[in-house]
Parts: structure tokens; sequence; C-alpha cells
């Protein structure tokens, strides 16, 4: 019942807040309060590039856009941070793809 009532949340337009844990090099959306997570992680693999390695939603959460968000956190990171990045995430990619983004492309690792 109480997991019904926090898929309700995220229907109601809540906003999603996408949260920066640089000493464990991830970005999270908390989505059950502090049960479930939406994760995506990264990794250094040079003094200024950074791999995208992986993200992951929960089953419940899929198709609701939440991937996006983490996306685009990761990607603005690095673009802010002047990093490259090395995209191993095949969601990532596809993201890059969909949103071709000249800020986001001259910051790709070749």
């Amino acid at each position: 019942m109480a997991h019904a009532a926090q898929l309700n949340i995220l229907e109601q337009n809540c906003p999603i807040q996408v949260e920066h844990d640089r000493r464990r090099r991830q970005f999270t959306v908390r989505l059950n309060g502090c049960h479930d997570r939406a994760v995506l992680l990264y990794e250094y693999v040079g003094k200024r590039i950074v791999d995208l390695q992986h993200t992951e939603v929960p089953d419940a959460y899929r198709g609701r856009g939440i991937a996006k968000h983490l996306a685009k956190a990761a990607l603005d990171f690095v673009v802010e941070e002047d990093l490259r990045a090395h995209l191993t995430c095949w969601y990532i990619q596809k993201y890059v793809k969909e949103n071709p983004l000249p800020q986001y492309l001259e910051h790709l690792q070749p």
C-alpha cells in the first residue's frame, strides 16, 4: 500500500531532484523516502576524464523520465567542470543521440 502511495507522488508532477555525491561518484534520485533510488555511476579514468558507467532505475519507476534527469545532471556536471566524458552506459549514449547539444558533444571523449 505504501509503495503505491509513493508511485503517486511522481505522478502528481512532484519535481524530480537529482543529488550529486562526489565522494561516491554518483548521481541519485530518491524515489521512496530513502529506500528506493535511481542512480547514475561514474568513475574518473584520467585527470580530467570521467567514464559515465551505469544508469539504473528500479523497475517500478521506469518510463517516467527519471533516467533523463540523471543523464542531464551528469552531462551538465561534465560541462560545468570542463571535463571529458567517456560514455560506457548505453542509456547515456542514447540520451546524447537524442539531445545532441553542442556543449555535450564537445566534451565527449573520442
